[in-house]
């Protein structure tokens, strides 16, 4: 499948990184942002990562080269490069009208075999499929960050997600050297739905002075064995797109147990986001 054209739109932290994945798996990419800015945040990104991994590698003569890997890469903002995409994934903010505006664009540019991929922690897939023409080939594709370095995701069956999108999915994860965990659609999944709600406590422990970030996660690791901790793993994610996360999953259940935490609104009110801020519940 890599000698086809893949879409992703979107050109954050997760977009930038199924992107990178993508090209240095031998597929050719679209990558689609609305801004030039983060277009060419995305193509510095991509450079620096790839010439990370090249550095961290034992057998330098097999590492790939940051100019093969963006030669793959065609960045743009316009989704009349689509025309020819046999499969698009999109991974824009985690907010239901900014994701919901992109199928009927996409619809207008893809053709009529062309796969929808949703990566999202928490919405529904088969509410995605319900605003384009083909809710058959829409599939949710939960992938982990950072992209290129996490082998497994979590993959999402719609109500009407048919079993060709299902297998062509698997398809294209394995030649991006992932394997997919199936699961069925609901708020939040497997992963968010458990996820969510321990990043969310954790925070209250914090907000309730019962430890320190430091202390919170240093159980996590020390007696649960854990690679990280929960306000490290938030962190990492972000903290905007973990508190959009928990408001879909309380909206969603309308059940108390998912309000979000008080101190996670206020920090992210004050821009602390985590890494890609350069602070969060921990200094970077």
């Amino acid at each position: 499948m890599n000698a086809k054209l893949i879409g992703v739109v979107g050109a954050g932290v997760m977009g930038s990184g199924v992107a990178q994945n993508l090209a240095q798996s031998g597929y050719r990419v679209v990558l689609i942002d609305i801004s030039e800015a983060q277009l060419e945040n995305a193509r510095v990104q991509i450079r620096n990562n790839v010439r990370f991994s090249a550095f961290s590698r034992k057998d330098k003569s097999t590492a790939d080269k940051p100019e093969d890997v963006l030669a793959r890469i065609q960045f743009t903002t316009s989704y009349e490069a689509l025309r020819e995409a046999h499969y698009v994934i999109e991974n824009v903010v985690e907010k239901w009208d900014a994701k919901a505006s992109v199928y009927p664009r996409l619809d207008e540019v893809c053709p009529p075999e062309t796969i929808y991929a949703v990566d999202t922690s928490c919405y529904s897939i088969t509410r995605v499929g319900a605003i384009t023409t083909r809710p058959d080939r829409v599939i949710g594709i939960h992938f982990m960050n950072p992209v290129p370095m996490k082998p497994t995701v979590e993959v999402i069956r719609g109500w009407h997600t048919s079993d060709q999108t299902i297998a062509t999915t698997f398809e294209l994860l394995a030649g991006m050297g992932k394997t997919g965990v199936l699961v069925n659609d609901s708020p939040g999944f497997v992963s968010n739905r458990i996820l969510m709600l321990t990043v969310n406590e954790a925070a209250f422990t914090v907000q309730d002075q019962v430890a320190s970030p430091a202390s919170v996660d240093e159980i996590f690791r020390k007696c649960f064995g854990h690679k990280m901790g929960p306000l490290e793993t938030a962190d990492l994610i972000g903290l905007d797109t973990i508190l959009y996360s928990i408001e879909v999953l309380h909206e969603s259940f309308g059940d108390s147990k998912y309000r979000p935490c008080p101190l996670l609104k206020k920090m992210v009110d004050a821009g602390l986001l985590g890494r890609k801020s350069g602070q969060g519940f921990f200094k970077y």
